[in-house]
């Protein structure tokens, strides 16, 4: 376990101002190094870490987070940085809640935690994941103006079926197989009741649970506690925010698009589920909402007469023919968009691209798989293959690219765009459950904060340097939600959006 902020000087030997700071970090070689640098920077300073990231979001988000947190959980036992956060082991069954009382703050207002269980695209790296929680806080108090002292990331360490890491030297997890079934049930059960008992004003953020433990968690708490799934209904409301932007630009209401969805897990059905009920909201039945929705597994299509449909699935199969592969699919189905959230890289290849562009004027087309290596193409590639016609956002960020003599900015889908706001709306309502409808909410104010001028470079997200205000825009969107459901425990202020920004967090450093 690692302390919170103490507030102390910075030691000497780290720079002291922004610019010293800024100039160490562009002469490292890497991404990793970089990412190093600032982590040891947030353990001696942590005002200037914030107020560097804050400054300097479009450059360096994609260090603190996507794509470079997943080369640092990759190495995470192995990074020379000082240890973030609080690891709970299978081992302290029985004892969780007095370890939570052993973290030093009692104001925690927002828990990240996981169990490793599947990290980006990158699988089961166990212990190793502390990286997801620890990125995730970081744009808590970056985008959404959080206090840091307010953010605990915790790791469930429940052991990993990951061999290769169990037997790797200094491994900082226990080196043991998967905690399964009813032994890791009851520890979830634990670590909640100690959650609700010890940080009872806390939001709980589920991050990065494999798919049947991640819906089966939703299910079981939401209910019961202020909690989320970031996977499931951040990235749900982070894609209908970019299909109702690309709507702005084709002119078809989302009701009127056609979806095809490469993968379904957590992300492709959170998006799935959260394009419904948009659907029904402008007036759809249920039937028609699912009839313009198809998903893909690495099976093919997830349809009705199939006998291999875990649970979660079950509820989007169609009554339709099989599919066996994702071209045929694009081909017979003719969608207006292709969501991929399938970890496989290189699936939306040029056959895949061109007949989207064969059958829509402005296909879209959203690779949103991290890390980078997982993309399910590149912004070149979705340019090239369309004749520059594509309307493209990736779960990673792309450098512009030339086509046709245009310059073509690819939209970042990254769920930074969503889950800080809705953080900050639960708080400024003092929220006591999270609903659906709020991550809609969140959707729409999230799409009517892009300008003009940005869907003109062919933007479907706002740039990175404008994540506070729409973060603050996100949070009045969740916070009126909160209200009109009476789930808010604070008084409603007068003006939700100029509250959200004014209690955010601004780190003061030396100039």
């Amino acid at each position: 376990m690692m302390s919170p902020h103490d507030g102390g000087a910075p030691p000497p030997g780290l720079a002291l101002n922004q610019e010293q700071a800024l100039a160490s970090l562009r002469a490292l070689a890497t991404p990793l190094e970089r990412y190093v640098q600032l982590a040891r920077l947030h353990g001696e300073d942590y005002r200037l870490f914030y107020r560097l990231l804050i400054d300097h979001l479009e450059e360096l988000m994609p260090v603190v987070y996507t794509p470079t947190v997943g080369d640092a959980c990759l190495a995470w036992s192995r990074l020379p940085a000082r240890p973030r956060g609080l690891y709970v082991s299978r081992r302290d069954r029985g004892r969780i809640a007095e370890v939570l009382r052993g973290w030093p703050r009692r104001d925690v207002g927002f828990i990240v935690v996981t169990d490793g269980g599947r990290i980006l695209g990158l699988g089961d790296l166990g212990a190793n994941g502390m990286g997801i929680p620890v990125g995730k806080l970081a744009l808590y108090t970056a985008c959404g103006g959080v206090a840091p002292q307010a953010c605990l990331p915790v790791m469930l360490d429940v052991g990993t079926d990951n061999e290769a890491l169990r037997g790797e030297p200094g491994y900082l997890g226990v080196p043991e197989s998967r905690l399964k079934g009813e032994g890791w049930d009851a520890l979830l059960e634990e670590f909640v009741a100690a959650v609700e008992a010890v940080f009872p004003q806390a939001v709980l953020q589920f991050e990065d649970f494999n798919n049947a433990c991640a819906f089966a968690l939703l299910e079981r708490y939401r209910g019961r506690l202020c909690c989320f799934n970031d996977d499931i209904q951040g990235t749900g409301a982070m894609g209908v925010a970019g299909l109702l932007a690309a709507g702005r630009i084709t002119g078809r209401k989302l009701g009127e698009q056609r979806l095809l969805f490469a993968g379904a897990g957590e992300a492709g059905l959170g998006i799935g589920a959260t394009v419904l009920a948009a659907m029904r909201e402008e007036g759809l039945s249920e039937a028609q909402a699912r009839e313009r929705c198809l998903f893909m597994d690495s099976r093919g299509a997830v349809v009705s007469g199939r006998q291999d449909l875990v649970a979660h699935k079950r509820p989007f199969a169609r009554p339709r023919a099989p599919i066996g592969e994702l071209a045929a699919a694009v081909e017979i189905f003719r969608p207006t968009a292709l969501i991929g959230a399938s970890a496989q890289a290189g699936l939306f290849g040029e056959r895949v691209l061109s007949a989207m562009s064969q059958v829509n004027e402005r296909p879209v087309v959203f690779a949103l798989s991290n890390p980078t290596s997982k993309s399910e193409c590149t912004a070149e590639q979705a340019y090239r293959w369309t004749g520059g016609r594509a309307l493209f956002a990736s779960g990673s960020p792309f450098a512009p690219v030339e086509v046709n003599a245009r310059t073509l900015v690819p939209a970042q889908g990254n769920n930074a765009w969503i889950f800080p706001g809705v953080g900050l709306g639960l708080a400024l309502s003092g929220a006591r459950r999270v609903t659906d409808q709020m991550f809609l909410a969140a959707a729409q104010a999230l799409a009517a904060q892009l300008r003009a001028d940005e869907i003109a470079q062919g933007r479907l997200f706002p740039p990175a340097a404008r994540l506070r205000p729409v973060a603050a825009a996100v949070a009045a969107a969740v916070a009126a939600v909160a209200y009109e459901q009476a789930h808010a425990t604070r008084p409603r202020p007068r003006d939700l959006y100029a509250a959200a920004l004014a209690g955010m967090y601004e780190p003061k450093v030396a100039a």
